[in-house]
């Protein structure tokens, strides 16, 4: 059952809009027909078995990976993948969605402060001085306030993924994408940024995360995809979807996971 999320929450715009995603790597077809709606000030969790295409929809949404075909729409900016587009279409899609990544992928060779400071001088243009300042604030935000002169090796996993969340921030984005955010984290420092996302969400963050932690998407998310073999096989509230998944592959990757 796929279930629009607009019956269930009225009154909610459209943040994100994927029409037809299609995409394929040679001859193996790693999502073929999505279609996803995500509401501004919502979280939408995607969840389903590895290989599934979770990660490569998100990839897609800032055009990291091209599609083969369809469109996306985020803040009212709209790229076809089988019409030409400028690229400065193409930078206004992803100035819009902050992505962060299962392993970080901050600059090593760069202090806290520079990884977050120098993305904001190169994208919008501020200052040294404002982007430092935006830097630190968000820094303090994710209390880690004392690392702005630190180098990323020097911090634990846990306070490299909120460093990249802080990064992602700074750029004022309309939709926060998260990749797996805590599957290369230990249980016990992966709680750590859950509790970051989960306020993200208290202030209304647009988010749509990938994830295996079952019980973030079930009580955090307002809408739950799953998806399997490059579709979206069910959509809908997370608590019914968690309860009573209505399709036989919906219902086997949850009693597996649930299990555990």
């Amino acid at each position: 059952m796929i279930e629009n999320p607009q019956d269930r929450l009225p009154g909610r715009t459209p943040a994100v809009e994927v029409r037809n995603l299609a995409k394929s790597f040679g001859r193996n077809t790693v999502l073929e027909d999505v279609n996803l709606t995500v509401l501004e000030g919502t979280v939408t969790a995607m969840i389903g078995p590895s290989g599934a295409g979770k990660s490569t929809v998100l990839r897609c949404l800032n055009y990291l990976e091209r599609p083969d075909s369809g469109t996306i729409e985020i803040g009212g900016h709209r790229v076809d993948a089988q019409k030409r587009f400028s690229k400065n279409e193409l930078y206004a899609l992803r100035r819009t969605a902050g992505m962060v990544f299962q392993h970080f992928n901050l600059f090593p060779h760069m202090t806290v402060m520079k990884n977050i400071a120098l993305p904001q001088q190169r994208i919008f243009g501020r200052s040294k001085a404002e982007a430092e300042a935006r830097a630190q604030e968000l820094l303090e935000r994710m209390g880690l306030g004392d690392k702005g002169s630190t180098y990323p090796n020097k911090c634990s996993g846990g306070q490299q993924q909120r460093i990249a969340i802080a990064r992602a921030l700074a750029l004022d984005p309309q939709v926060m994408l998260f990749d797996e955010p805590t599957s290369a984290l230990d249980p016990e420092v992966g709680v750590e940024v859950l509790e970051v996302m989960k306020e993200l969400a208290s202030e209304g963050m647009t988010m749509i995360v990938v994830t295996h932690e079952m019980a973030f998407a079930r009580d955090v998310s307002d809408d739950l995809v799953v998806m399997a073999d490059g579709r979206i096989i069910e959509q809908g509230d997370p608590h019914r979807i968690m309860e009573d998944p209505q399709s036989e592959r919906a219902q086997s990757f949850l009693h597996a996971v649930l299990q555990r």
